[in-house]
């Protein structure tokens, strides 16, 4: 009778393990770090330049200056330029929009990551350029809200809490949080390098880089 009990508990248990999930339900994370996310908010970064006849004013190329750096430093994606339209002096708002653009190619910012667009400024005399792009900063969970009796698991889940200190660092260091959304695009390929690399090929030479003899070395025999 006692060895019957065992094997229809071993049935029940094995049953209970093949149970597919049901529709519409969520497994539960197999590891700490599957529960927690760092999440990615976005919002624009934005200056304003009032509109001048003459362009740029001293002022405004040292704020731009400044706008440039810290897109640098974020690595931000394509500049947005909202020049007014509809006002009193459209060509001034022109030689403003096209003074900002030429200031921040020489800054560095490559052409094709300037966009310009209009706004409709509705006959106001004072609507500024906007200058800006989009900023993306992500957000640290917080950690240490939950937490259950360690000792004491009869289901084998992971903890609540586990995992989130990790994550919460990852997300606390990383310099551009837009990669948590998503890879970045790949680079152009050297055409020159790839054309001389088949050239090479063809002809039955060696295709690899000549060494640099600076950079050779040899190690030093210490006197023990």
């Amino acid at each position: 009778m006692h060895r019957f009990a065992v094997l229809i508990s071993l049935a029940a248990l094995s049953a209970c393990a093949s149970i597919p999930p049901q529709d519409g339900l969520v497994e539960e994370p197999r590891t700490p770090t599957e529960q927690w996310k760092a999440e990615v908010t976005s919002q624009p970064h934005e200056i304003r330049l009032a509109v001048h006849g003459s362009g740029l004013s001293s002022t405004q190329a040292d704020a731009l200056s400044q706008f440039v750096g810290e897109w640098r430093e974020v690595e931000g994606g394509s500049i947005t330029l909202q020049s007014p339209s509809g006002g009193p002096d459209n060509s001034a708002a022109f030689r403003t929009g096209e003074g900002a653009r030429s200031f921040l190619i020489a800054q560095g910012v490559r052409a094709d990551q300037i966009r310009i667009v209009g706004y409709d400024a509705k006959g106001d005399a004072r609507a500024p350029l906007l200058v800006g792009y989009l900023r993306h900063e992500a957000v640290i969970p917080e950690c240490g809200r939950a937490w259950t009796n360690i000792a004491h698991s009869m289901e084998n889940k992971v903890q609540p809490n586990f995992g989130c200190a990790t994550v919460a660092n990852m997300a606390a260091q990383i310099a551009n949080p837009a990669d948590l959304k998503g890879p970045r695009a790949t680079t152009a390929p050297d055409m020159g390098r790839r054309a001389d690399v088949l050239a090479k090929y063809r002809k039955g030479e060696n295709t690899s880089s000549q060494q640099d003899k600076q950079a050779t070395g040899v190690v030093s025999q210490a006197v023990k």
